[in-house]
């Protein structure tokens, strides 16, 4: 055999485990902090042991069992990880090929201004920024307002005395669309136990969508963002919008393709290990009551 033929008969089987190698990297990353995470820790496990079991003591008819039961799979992870696999469908159909960064930064500076005035009086807030999923097959109920979204006009919706002002906003581009939404909460079992309703709805929706939440607390004034299923407390007004210029100018930028497989992380690989809440840099994490 020379070495022409041996290299030939060498590199696939090395481009196969560097496929598998990828994938399996990427399935890890994509399972790990998600609802459905300790579902498939669950059933790995088991599964690992009835394979053991059968194939040491040769029992046939439980083999024959499990094999069957794999042709199965493919429904079990579409039904345990059908927000995820939506979210990711949706970005993949929506990668934007144009975007206007002046626009965007405009209503940045919105956002950035009404949570200001509201966290100085302690009025609290909910704000999903709409991206390229439709909030409005997330959310129960909502008013809608159609108008342009301005700092006036989102602080006169949460005013307590408006009728309004319970529940979430949806700002779609420069608009605001819905108010008195409410979001889904969590299920989502590491949380803090401190953390409010208004809190776990921001993280409700961001979990099953793309959207950025970002809340402000009547008890304590503190700002905070939502993200992929992250939620960041008590930041600072610099380090939101920072936050905001990153996902909803940078990443409305044109992508390419390895950019979009590494956003299927979803900002996974810089999470604390427990819990899916954390303070920003230099903050003192506060607790949040509703």
């Amino acid at each position: 055999m020379t070495v022409l033929e041996a290299l030939q008969n060498v590199w696939r089987p090395a481009v196969e485990i560097l496929i598998l190698a990828v994938g399996i990297y990427h399935a890890l990353m994509f399972v790990r902090g998600t609802r459905g995470a300790p579902v498939v820790t669950g059933f790995v496990v088991l599964l690992l042991a009835l394979t053991l079991v059968t194939t040491v003591l040769k029992l046939a008819v439980l083999s024959w069992l499990l094999r069957t039961f794999f042709a199965f799979s493919a429904v079990a992870v579409l039904v345990i990880f059908q927000p995820e696999l939506r979210r990711i469908l949706a970005e993949l159909g929506n990668l934007p090929l144009f975007a206007s960064t002046r626009e965007q930064r405009e209503n940045i500076e919105v956002i950035i201004q009404t949570v200001e005035r509201l966290s100085d009086v302690r009025i609290g807030a909910l704000i999903a920024i709409e991206q390229s999923i439709q909030l409005e097959e997330a959310v129960e109920s909502g008013v809608a307002v159609d108008c342009e979204a301005t700092p006036e006009m989102l602080e006169t919706i949460f005013f307590p005395n408006n009728a309004i002002h319970d529940g979430g906003v949806i700002i779609r581009g420069d608009r605001i669309a819905q108010a008195a939404c409410i979001f889904p909460l969590t299920q989502r079992q590491d949380l803090n136990k401190s953390l409010g309703t208004r809190h776990r709805a921001a993280i409700g929706l961001s979990e099953e969508t793309d959207a950025v939440v970002v809340a402000v607390s009547e008890e304590t004034g503190a700002i905070s963002y939502a993200y992929k299923g992250q939620l960041v407390r008590s930041v600072s007004l610099e380090e939101l919008r920072s936050f905001l210029t990153s996902v909803l100018v940078v990443g409305e930028k044109t992508r390419g393709l390895g950019e979009w497989l590494r956003s299927l992380n979803f900002g996974r690989s810089k999470r604390p290990d427990a819990a899916a809440v954390k303070p920003a840099s230099g903050a003192v994490p506060r607790p949040e009551v509703k």
